[in-house]
């Protein structure tokens, strides 16, 4: 073999070398830059699911009830489990109810007609912030299936998101301007052809959702 055979042969060899050098060199970034977008991508799943769940642990869950009557129906226990707050609008008619209540969820309730007022030793009329949101408890916003001259007045002057109310019986969810006006409807012993039922106040991603509970005519 000749030196410039050796030589022709020895920078084949290394030209060879470096491709090979540059080509792993390529297989390695490629592979690099593959786990980072796996790394990348499973850190946006993570991200994805942690902000899921802070919106989920963000939700409030409210129970809304009134026109109890002196009755607890049982049912109330299965759904109103898991409740934030429970608000009571009246009509209580024995503080044995509001015990039974106590034990799921901290109660906020006002006195109807029904408590004497005043007498109850519960306001007949409250507001409180739940959730980032003021929301009023008053017995009587509606009389004769109009809205009192009272209750209007009360609504201009809060400036509420919600306000809870009772007496009539009706089931009702409506808007006042901006105020959502919610009536679970009667969960005491049923009168005249009116459904009994409850009430839930969702709190989520600044949206309230109210939804309405039809109770059995018979209570537990």
């Amino acid at each position: 073999m000749t030196g410039v055979q050796s030589r022709r042969d020895y920078s084949v060899c290394r030209v060879h070398s470096v491709r090979c050098v540059q080509r792993q060199m390529r297989l390695r970034d490629r592979r690099n830059d593959a786990a980072r977008h796996r790394r990348y991508d499973a850190s946006d799943a993570i991200d994805a699911i942690d902000a899921r769940e802070a919106m989920t642990r963000q939700a409030l869950r409210i129970g809304v009830i009134a026109d109890t009557h002196g009755l607890f129906d049982r049912t109330i226990l299965r759904h109103f489990e898991g409740v934030d707050h429970i608000l009571h609008a009246g009509d209580i008619g024995d503080r044995a109810v509001l015990a039974q209540l106590e034990r799921l969820a901290p109660v906020t309730a006002v006195s109807g007609n029904v408590d004497g007022y005043e007498e109850s030793g519960y306001p007949p009329e409250t507001v409180l912030e739940l959730g980032g949101r003021r929301i009023a408890l008053r017995h009587i916003l509606y009389q004769g299936g109009k809205l009192t001259k009272e209750g209007r007045a009360f609504l201009d002057r809060e400036r509420l998101d919600v306000c809870i109310f009772g007496h009539t019986h009706q089931p009702k969810a409506e808007w006042y301007g901006a105020t959502l006006l919610f009536n679970p409807g009667s969960a005491g012993p049923k009168r005249f052809k009116l459904p009994r039922g409850l009430g839930i106040l969702t709190i989520a991603n600044d949206i309230i959702t109210p939804i309405h509970i039809v109770l059995s005519e018979q209570s537990d």
